[in-house]
């Protein structure tokens, strides 16, 4: 069986954790990454498995050039070129922007957005030579609008949206579709500093009433991937119309 390959970063959690799985269970074979929780990707992997299809891991930090570089050539090996690149990888950080140190800003940017260029870099010279390719770039709604506190992480998604709208102009031609998510209030580990009385006044401001779910993320990401050849270079919130 000619299976078609996706490859999710920061997939040992979460949003990227769903989204490898949503396409192991649409038969892709599947290439997932984290930066250091070995025993929790090896964890996903076996479920990936369970779905009869193959999937490799790997462990490292793809803001690093030749950490990609060594992944996409190891999948390049085991199955070809990639089809579907879901750049997920992220970290958040909270605090004033006086309080963050240089060291810091550079950490957040290179998981955030240097690890995207990294892969997207990778991915696309093969996808051109096909002619087809779908990228999906997962943002956040304050890459949109920004939040206090969080500026650098808006910081990156906002890079990442213009990143998105850039590229997909540039690929095009190529018949390859960039589109990015741009997440709101997603039930997962990245929400858990906040308490049950913060829980609750963030999702009164939510008028679906309820936080997201990374499934329903991982859903949209393979819907936008599945089809629609003429979708691209979008910022797409799903947010449950909170901003």
């Amino acid at each position: 069986m000619n299976r078609k390959t996706a490859l999710i970063t920061g997939s040992s959690r979460g949003i990227g954790k769903a989204i490898a799985v949503k396409y192991a269970k649409k038969g892709y074979n599947i290439v997932i990454n984290c930066l250091k929780n070995e025993q929790l990707l090896e964890n996903v992997k076996k479920e990936i498995e369970s779905y009869q299809v193959p999937c490799i891991s790997f462990v490292g930090d793809i803001g690093d050039f030749s950490v990609a570089e060594h992944m996409f050539s190891e999948t390049k090996k085991m199955f070809g070129s990639v089809d579907v690149l879901v750049n997920n990888a992220g970290i958040s950080h909270i605090g004033l922007l006086t309080d963050m140190t240089p060291e810091k800003w550079d950490h957040i940017i290179s998981n955030n957005l240097t690890s995207v260029f990294n892969c997207c870099k990778l991915a696309v010279p093969d996808m051109v030579n096909q002619k087809k390719g779908k990228i999906i770039n997962i943002s956040s709604v304050w890459g949109n609008v920004g939040a206090s506190c969080e500026v650098a992480y808006s910081t990156t998604k906002g890079g990442i949206n213009a990143f998105t709208k850039a590229l997909a102009k540039e690929l095009a031609p190529s018949n390859i579709q960039v589109n990015a998510i741009a997440c709101g209030a997603i039930d997962t580990e990245m929400n858990q500093f906040l308490t049950d009385e913060e829980l609750m006044s963030l999702v009164e401001e939510i008028p679906a009433g309820r936080l997201g779910s990374a499934e329903e993320v991982a859903d949209l990401v393979y819907a936008i991937t599945h089809k629609n050849l003429y979708l691209t270079g979008q910022i797409i919130s799903l947010d449950g119309g909170w901003i």
